[in-house]
């Protein structure tokens, strides 16, 4: 018997109000964090991501009361990210009632952070997010500060270590198509699924409930991540699922 997918709406934050761009750039004021998830909830989605985008760019700590009002209103899991960047940060946003912690510029900077993270808090509670931009075929570069900084880390592996490490979902997106409305990169969420043992969440280029169904069965993702899909009013996340089921995917 197959686990069911889950559908996550996701929330980009940028100075405490929810913004969508596309490839990381070009960001529109879309609304409020906890008005969207409250909305999601109400439609079925599984979980919500809440991203801090500009922490990490800004040097600063995600911000914990906007996950608080965020986090009081919902009844389904919040996965926080953006800024956070030790072992007393996740334990933060945790009690702002985070109910998994994303890391991403940290964790490239100290992996090591992904392994003490996981002793403390269990692995459940820590999602390795992987931005990724193609760089040749089949290859692909991990980018840190919301986009903007190449690592010169290849994404397959760093996904690998993330895991070995102790990460208990990567949360992959892909850079080129964030934003686009034109589908998921494909190549890269396989080749992510088949290089670790733990959920792989695929980001980035959902514009359609058919984009969602071929990123969960061609791409093998065990959740798909959308955003502007759902800011947009072009589907709600039970029509998303509705189409899915008739399509004989298992979801919640």
């Amino acid at each position: 018997m197959s686990l069911a997918k889950r559908i996550i709406p996701c929330l980009d934050v940028d100075n405490g109000c929810v913004v969508k761009g596309i490839k990381f750039e070009s960001l529109r004021e879309v609304g409020e964090p906890s008005e969207l998830a409250t909305r999601y909830e109400a439609q079925g989605a599984d979980e919500v991501v809440f991203l801090d985008i500009s922490a990490s760019v800004e040097n600063r700590r995600t911000l914990l009361d906007v996950v608080q009002r965020t986090a009081e209103k919902l009844f389904i899991p919040l996965t926080v990210g953006g800024g956070i960047s030790s072992v007393e940060e996740m334990h933060a946003t945790l009690r702002a009632g985070a109910e998994k912690v994303a890391i991403n510029t940290a964790a490239v900077r100290d992996p090591n952070l992904i392994s003490r993270c996981a002793a403390r808090f269990g692995k459940q509670c820590v999602v390795v997010a992987i931005d990724a931009k193609r760089v040749s075929p089949q290859k692909w570069e991990v980018y840190t500060h919301g986009g903007r900084k190449p690592t010169g880390l290849e994404a397959i592996a760093w996904a690998h270590q993330a895991a070995e490490l102790g990460a208990g979902e990567i949360l992959l997106t892909s850079i080129d198509a964030d934003g686009t409305q034109r589908g998921y990169d494909l190549e890269l969420t396989r080749a992510v699924v088949e290089a670790v043992d733990v959920p792989v969440i695929a980001s980035g280029g959902g514009g359609t409930p058919n984009d969602l169904y071929l990123a969960l069965t061609e791409g093998r993702a065990q959740a798909a991540l959308a955003a502007s899909i759902f800011h947009y009013d072009q589907y709600t996340v039970a029509q998303v699922k509705d189409f899915l089921r008739e399509r004989g995917v298992t979801v919640r």
